[in-house]
């Protein structure tokens, strides 16, 4: 992937000092980071640089990185892009019940904030529950949330698992749900009556997860959400200065832009 932005068109919505990407990738280089032999699918190399190069065509100041599942467990790529710019950068980690205890402050100090977990079938469906559970057990005392990427039809089974987490959690991708089924689809109904609890926000980026191109379909989805996030007084998602959940009331999250 290119790293040089200085031809693209640049945007013409000028977004506002301190404007978060709450939710991207870097992948590789695999010649330093390669790619777990697990993986369920291999992009090309998209590093760090490509990253810099366009938040800064975007005018994007801070970020959130995720942990891309083709790394599987094998967080460095993401911590050297932190370690980059470690004032205005945190990420969300892939681990499991091997990390130690001094793996887990290791990941605190590289500036590492939550753990995700795929629920999502292409990319291999319901993790180990039990893993799951004890890593959630592990992390709370960390002050970290838990980051969830699942299927729509996967939010009602669920639910009763995310009302019982002891911690803060994100739900990725506006639950992925269908958007030409509408705001009053079940899947998206739960979505906001789980919104509605003081631990829980919901990511409002992923337009091309729930809606094809030019993604209209997806534009009552999220004004929902962000109406949610209005009513209940919320002026900000839970990626803030300091990149953690923040506490009081939940709500919506939103991003200044998404990647795979």
């Amino acid at each position: 992937m290119p790293h040089d932005f200085s031809k693209r068109r640049k945007p013409r919505f000028k977004l506002p000092p301190g404007a978060c990407d709450a939710h991207n990738h870097v992948f590789g280089p695999a010649a330093k980071f390669p790619y777990a032999p697990e993986r369920r699918y291999t992009p090309e190399d998209a590093p760090k640089e490509a990253l810099t190069a366009l938040h800064a065509l975007l005018r994007v100041e801070r970020a959130a990185i995720v942990q891309a599942s083709c790394h599987g467990k094998d967080n460095r790529a993401m911590l050297d892009a932190i370690a980059d710019a470690p004032d205005k950068r945190r990420g969300v980690a892939m681990v499991d019940d091997t990390f130690t205890d001094r793996d887990l402050a290791a990941l605190d100090r590289g500036g590492i904030r939550a753990v995700r977990f795929n629920f999502v079938r292409h990319l291999g469906g319901t993790p180990d529950m039990d893993v799951f559970y004890r890593v959630i057990d592990r992390i709370k005392g960390l002050g970290w949330h838990v980051v969830l990427h699942m299927d729509a039809p996967d939010i009602v089974p669920l639910g009763d698992m995310m009302r019982k987490l002891p911690l803060p959690f994100v739900i990725d991708h506006m639950g992925r749900v269908e958007a030409t089924a509408g705001t009053e689809q079940p899947a998206f109904r739960a979505l906001l009556e789980l919104a509605k609890r003081k631990n829980c926000w919901i990511k409002v980026c992923g337009a091309e997860r729930i809606s094809l191109p030019p993604y209209a379909a997806a534009v009552p989805i999220a004004r929902a959400m962000r109406g949610l996030s209005k009513r209940s007084g919320q002026r900000r998602g839970p990626l803030t200065p300091t990149l953690s959940p923040q506490a009081g009331r939940g709500g919506a999250c939103c991003t200044a832009g998404d990647h795979q």
